[in-house]
């Protein structure tokens, strides 16, 4: 039997640590967290000049990939599409998605697109109508959504038990990308693995070191999101069933989540399915607004 034939994946925005890890993952047959299949092949900077976070890592990851993972460096969107089989977009900044991603939806590719996703409701629908409009296979997640801290707590047979959960994590606040799109995301992301699409409103309370959003879901279920900005940068979660509460200490897991979601993906490009619902994805993005909009308004509640 034939083994599959090696894909060829393309990124764009090299201005996160995310594009060395994956590159390893894929580049580096020595790497403990090799998968073969997939190979990086080709990449655009991109980066964002008005977060100094993004726009000084371009360089160093634009070289390190050039230079360590033999990645071919080009000059538009365009044109890693047309030189690749499958595209991580992984660009930090949230608000360049839906123009980069309406850029090369006319190739074709199937896309993974890092978090945030979007930041604002609108911006996820546009997206997934351009990916409709062209027939593009399209999902978008944090990396904790993949890690065997939570999947093995929440599982096809147990999630639909889950009577409610709480997750707390970094959040470090970005002005252009507002409140918890930009590193809450993680810990959002982890309470809609474990409780599903239906959350009706958000509660949101926030000062200069935390953020903490409820959210009702409309079986009256309630799952909570602390965000720190304090130091304290672990993940942690507590999900709770009829009789019983597990804990979700990812720090504990022995197997990077970025593993995890590598291996998610590549699964996907292969022809998999996609792996999250879209309208679980627009749901995220419309909670973390919801909370933004109820923070700003002093903790009232916002309707979904």
């Amino acid at each position: 039997m034939n083994s599959p034939r090696e894909l060829k994946l393309g990124i764009i925005g090299l201005d996160t640590s995310h594009v060395l890890v994956f590159s390893d993952i894929f580049n580096n047959p020595a790497s403990k967290l090799a998968l073969s299949g997939a190979r990086v092949t080709v990449a655009w900077p991109g980066g964002s000049p008005d977060i100094q976070s993004s726009i000084s890592r371009v360089p160093g990851y634009t070289a390190e990939l050039r230079d360590k993972f033999s990645v071919t460096i080009v000059d538009s969107p365009e044109a890693v599409a047309q030189a690749c089989d499958a595209i991580l977009l992984t660009s930090l900044d949230g608000r360049t998605h839906p123009g980069q991603f309406a850029r090369i939806a006319r190739f074709g590719r199937p896309v993974f697109m890092d978090k945030p996703f979007a930041v604002s409701t609108a911006d996820a629908k546009a997206i997934f109508a351009t990916a409709k409009k062209h027939n593009v296979k399209l999902f978008s997640s944090s990396s904790l959504r993949f890690t065997e801290a939570l999947v093995k707590v929440v599982t096809p047979e147990t999630k639909a038990t889950v009577r409610g959960a709480d997750f707390c994590g970094a959040a470090a606040h970005e002005p252009t990308n507002p409140g918890l799109y930009w590193y809450g995301i993680h810990a959002v992301e982890m309470l809609f693995t474990t409780m599903g699409r239906g959350c009706r409103s958000v509660r949101c309370v926030s000062n200069k070191d935390y953020d903490l959003a409820t959210g009702i879901w409309a079986d009256g279920r309630i799952g909570t999101v602390r965000g720190n900005r304090t130091g304290n940068y672990e993940m942690h979660g507590l999900v709770h069933f009829e009789k019983t509460t597990a804990a979700v200490n990812v720090q504990a897991q022995a197997k990077p989540f970025y593993a995890s979601l590598s291996e998610a993906f590549l699964a996907f490009f292969q022809g998999g399915a996609v792996p999250i619902d879209p309208e679980e994805t627009i749901e995220i993005v419309r909670f973390i607004e919801a909370a933004n909009e109820s923070g700003a308004a002093g903790g009232k509640d916002v309707l979904l």
